[in-house]
């Protein structure tokens, strides 16, 4: 068996490990705040990332590790660097509300080689090996073959400074409603990715993601046969924190119209600005 399978083995372990803890957490936990009050954290984000790292850390104790909850011998690079979001859709965890999974990439010399995806409520696995495919419980998937953006499916997200920076997110919202059969925002980024790679949505697009939201989807995505980068079209980097991934053939017109619309988005947010610096009581004139 080869060095990659091993580590996919691993990583399967790993992410089924933490899945059981989103069963057993689901309806009994408690949320709390960590950079504002949007942006919560749970006793299953932590107990699930402890059960990965045992997991890695036994098998792996020479690698790095990235991690959302901030545990493990965190690292900005690495030869051998595992990326993981122990509970990507918290807040959707703490409501209830049923989207929400475990993300795990395995990255070698800075590139990444393995994703794992694990849905453990709907049992949906989704595992990527760089150039061997992906899958989804052990079939193959592909992405949609949907050539315009007039009969697409979109998915999006809102970052947690939703609320200082709502005209700018909303004007790009607004412009692919128009101009799509819809837009979906579930919650997690995580299986927004998964959910391109399997045809479910034909592209997503979302700013202010970590690489711990990304590092598997992203590679899901390609190995099912779409595109992932920036926003401007170049190589996606992890840590840029503005995404588009599509089924490869709207890809061109998503980074067309993020550029049409961002001027505009740019406006209405400093419009917005200036209308909150008014002290409150004071006639505008």
């Amino acid at each position: 068996m080869g060095n990659l399978e091993i580590i996919e083995r691993v990583a399967i372990r790993a992410a089924r490990a933490a899945g059981r803890i989103h069963l057993r957490r689901l309806s009994h936990t408690t949320a709390s705040r960590k950079s504002n009050a949007i942006d919560l954290v749970t006793e299953a984000d932590h107990e699930a990332e402890a059960a990965i790292l045992d997991v890695l850390q036994r098998e792996f104790p020479d690698h790095t590790i990235l991690t959302e909850e901030g545990s493990g011998n965190c690292t900005l690079t690495g030869d051998n660097r595992w990326i993981i979001d122990p509970l990507d859709g918290t807040t959707n965890f703490a409501h209830t509300y049923p989207q929400f999974c475990v993300s795990i990439a395995y990255e070698s010399r800075g590139r990444i080689q393995l994703g794992v995806i694990f849905d453990a409520l709907k049992k949906e696995l989704f595992v990527a090996r760089r150039g061997a495919g992906a899958w989804l419980n052990r079939r193959p998937i592909r992405v949609s073959q949907v050539r315009s953006l007039e009969t697409s499916l979109l998915a999006t997200g809102f970052p947690y400074d939703r609320r200082e920076r709502r005209r700018f997110y909303l004007c790009f919202w607004e412009a692919f409603m128009l101009r799509t059969h819809g837009v979906r925002r579930t919650g997690s980024a995580a299986l927004d990715l998964a959910w391109v790679a399997c045809g479910r949505v034909d592209a997503f697009w979302e700013f202010g993601l970590k690489p711990w939201d990304v590092a598997a989807g992203s590679l899901l995505v390609e190995e099912a046969g779409g595109r992932v980068s920036n926003m401007d079209g170049t190589r996606l980097r992890l840590g840029a924190g503005e995404i588009i991934a599509s089924n490869g053939q709207l890809h061109e017109k998503m980074i067309e119209t993020l550029a049409m619309v961002r001027p505009e988005a740019e406006r209405r947010h400093a419009e917005m600005l200036r209308e909150e610096q008014v002290p409150t009581g004071i006639e505008r004139i």
